[in-house]
């Protein structure tokens, strides 16, 4: 449906994310027209497309979802834009002169300072400041309206606008595949078709050169990949391209090598290709690790002596494993303690701890994720940090940077990292960068946890190396006689079965062998029958799942799970975005990294604010403001963040998540939705899924999908030259 009219008011338009209501005079009425508009003036004329959809609060409004801009014809509608305060320092009476000197040629004249400047009171530097406001707006508007043609919506086309500004045409006509890269939410297909739009040929360099990127990018983003192998590199290329000339792929890949945008690196068993940044990210982790292991500055220190005191104090005696893992983490400038739930790998940081602060170190806990650090803080009584802001994450210049570098050294003796198969190369290579020579650095972690969200296999490939001392942790030290979790864990991932017997307090499995009877089960246990059983909130309950489709999926459970324990009422209010509904009260997470992202956190009579938000933190949206698109949540740490109607996508809800996106959480209660999927079906995962779980743990599904899934120990490989690379800078000596 379309609707065409004059601007009659502007209600109301956010800056931040262009979320805009306006009346808009028609022939047949005055309307309100909501939806994302670029700067949007009284007197201008607008044509709409889209639908009219009852609002409680606010009646029957009409949602844009296309637009174009027309510039004001008439003298008043041309007064009323002028005067709009669009153009910096233009205001009522200024409008007036103008128009009354140019009548309805004064928005041409805009163009004209010289011409301009004949106007009675605007000098020739106030005429050309007009004319470049002017100028510029038209710009904006201008490229909205070219994005919007080749088919881009409304909240994309003004996430471009924001980054390219009033270079976005020229940009995207001289290489639309930029975006892949500048935006967030746009793959290769979405350039591609755009290019296709802008004339740029099927078989061009500068698409096959697009395509092999993308390849690599996406390879590191959804597989953890730092290279591909050039056989599959290629091959991937051309599925993607949809050409089958591999030698005119092989041509541009060769080209992109001698220009050093990739790399090419004999592995031994094949030819890798990574992109210039991933091997530099490699090559830094090398040598900064080897570095700061011959480094470490020697200690007089009685260390027998100090783990007595610290059991005398603690109450309890160390198992010799531990002590050994005390002792390495004080003498070795690179200390990995690894080992499943339950093996003291607190205890163990606990100590080393309580040992360095005696010898007046300085000290540093640190964990990947908000959850992971709140939960190291609580059990060792310390004040944890994630690693970013450890490193002091800012923002300035459209880029994030951290503030401790390689320039700038952390202030600190010993950093402790907790959970760090969740740590991804980028992160650690800046983490090791910003380390003063000759600090330590005692890394803790669970080898058998699934690999890092992000690229590279830091932790598996640092004890697969050889070159660092390890800590190997199999004593089980927490449980208690009726506890099944952690008894349970080890079996798992030793390859046996685990008790689904159902006689423990903890542990408990339900048969069932369907999607829907999986789905019904976990909707009963999460709303029903375990919060009377543990008198615990639903939202505390996580469901697991091995994927996000089936009907015992994440996407249909949330739904499910958000009906059933938030449903809608007139009080709570609501905002959606497609097929995304969010209501006040809703359980969700952040699913991508958000470095610009601003929060808040109370502590006492102190407001610390930040910027940061993280792939996997969860929260509750505590209100809703409908009138101006924004929404606030409030996340398991306290931080509390404001976002806007154009963030929407960066949420889900999670009432059930990935087991993916559980690493380094843990929750009181977890139920574990095992839909059958066979290419989801191994150890690991499963493994994964039951260590999340301190104080309950349910599985819903068939045993012969756990069954399976303990008999299968194979892991997805990742692509990683660290181990290479740390060999190949041992033998060279040149980690100086």
């Amino acid at each position: 449906m379309q609707l065409k009219g004059e601007v009659k008011t502007v209600i109301f338009q956010s800056p931040e994310t262009g979320y805009t209501v306006l009346d808009v005079r028609c022939e047949d009425g005055v309307f309100t027209v909501v939806g994302l508009f670029p700067p949007v003036s009284e007197g201008m004329v607008v044509e709409v497309e889209g639908k009219f959809q009852q609002k409680t609060l606010y009646g029957r409004q009409f949602a844009a979802e296309k637009i174009k801009l027309h510039q004001p014809s008439r003298l008043d509608g041309i007064k009323k834009f002028l005067s709009s305060g669009l153009i910096y320092g233009l205001g009522p009476v200024t409008a007036e002169a103008i128009v009354a000197r140019f009548g309805v040629d004064s928005l041409e004249m805009m163009k004209y300072p010289m011409e301009l400047a004949k106007v009675r009171g605007i000098s020739l530097k106030k005429a050309t400041e007009f004319g470049m406001g002017y100028v510029k707006l038209q710009k904006m508007q201008d490229a909205i309206m070219f994005l919007q043609e080749l088919g881009i919506t409304i909240n994309m086309a003004l996430r471009i606008y924001k980054v390219y500004e009033e270079k976005t045409i020229d940009n995207l006509r001289k290489n639309p595949y930029m975006l892949v890269d500048d935006i967030d939410g746009i793959g290769f297909a979405t350039a591609d078709r755009i290019a296709g739009e802008l004339g740029v040929d099927k078989d061009s360099d500068f698409r096959i050169s697009a395509a092999i990127t993308y390849v690599l990018k996406d390879a590191s983003l959804k597989a953890g990949h730092n290279y591909l192998p050039e056989g599959e590199l290629i091959e991937a290329a051309k599925t993607l391209l949809g050409i089958d000339d591999v030698e005119r792929i092989s041509d541009v890949l060769g080209d992109m090598i001698l220009l050093k945008e990739l790399i090419r690196y004999d592995a031994g068993e094949h030819i890798a290709i990574l992109l210039k940044r991933n091997y530099i990210t490699e090559k830094n982790i090398a040598k900064r690790l080897l570095r700061l292991s011959r480094e470490a500055s020697d200690f007089k220190v009685n260390v027998e002596h100090e783990i007595s005191r610290f059991e005398q104090e603690a109450g309890f005696e160390l198992h010799p494993n531990q002590k050994e893992a005390v002792r390495a983490a004080i003498e070795n400038g690179v200390h990995i303690v690894t080992g499943g739930p339950g093996t003291g790998k607190t205890t163990i940081v606990k100590c080393i701890l309580r040992v360095f602060k005696d010898l007046d170190q300085r000290v540093a806990l640190c964990a990947p994720t908000g959850r992971a650090a709140k939960r190291l803080s609580q059990a060792t009584g310390e004040d944890a940090k994630t690693i970013h802001r450890l490193l002091d994450l800012d923002w300035k210049g459209g880029e994030g940077h951290f503030a401790y570098n390689e320039n700038m050294k952390l202030p600190l003796d010993v950093v402790i990292v907790d959970e760090v198969s969740m740590v991804d190369e980028y992160v650690f290579c800046a983490l090791l960068g910003a380390l003063e020579r000759g600090a330590r650095l005692v890394l803790v972690g669970d080898k058998d946890q699934l690999a890092s969200v992000g690229a590279g296999n830091v932790l598996g490939d640092l004890i697969r190396c050889g070159h660092f001392t390890v800590s190997y942790l199999t004593h089980i030290y927490r449980q208690s006689a009726k506890s099944k979790i952690v008894p349970n864990a080890h079996k798992i991932n030793n390859g046996q079965m685990p008790d689904l017997d159902n006689k423990s307090d903890d542990f408990f499995f339900e048969e069932r062998n369907t999607s829907e009877a999986i789905c019904q089960s976990t909707l009963a246990l999460v709303t029903k029958r375990l919060p009377k059983y543990l008198n615990m909130d639903p939202k505390d309950i996580q469901v697991l799942c091995p994927m996000k489709r089936s009907l015992a999926g994440t996407v249909n459970l949330n739904r499910e799970l958000q009906r059933l324990i938030n449903p809608p009422t007139a009080a709570k209010k609501e905002l959606k975005r497609g097929d995304i509904l969010f209501r006040e009260g809703d359980k969700v997470m952040q699913t991508i990294n958000n470095y610009q992202q601003e929060w808040s956190q109370t502590q006492g009579n102190r407001v610390e604010r930040g910027m940061g938000v993280f792939n996997g933190d969860i929260g509750i949206i505590e209100n809703i403001n409908v009138q101006i698109m924004q929404f606030t949540v409030r996340f398991d740490d306290d931080k509390v963040a404001i976002y806007q109607y154009g963030d929407i996508d960066q949420l889900s809800l999670a009432y059930a998540i990935t087991i993916h996106k559980s690493q380094g959480s843990e929750f009181d209660a977890v139920v574990i939705a095992l839909d059958s999927n066979y290419l989801l079906q191994t150890r690991n995962l499963l493994y994964t899924a039951v260590t999340r779980a301190k104080k309950l743990v349910v599985i819903a599904g068939a045993k012969e999908t756990v069954a399976r899934m303990v008999r299968n120990n194979q892991t997805a490989r990742r692509y990683s030259l660290l181990v290479q690379l740390i060999d190949e800078e041992l033998a060279g000596g040149r980690y100086d």
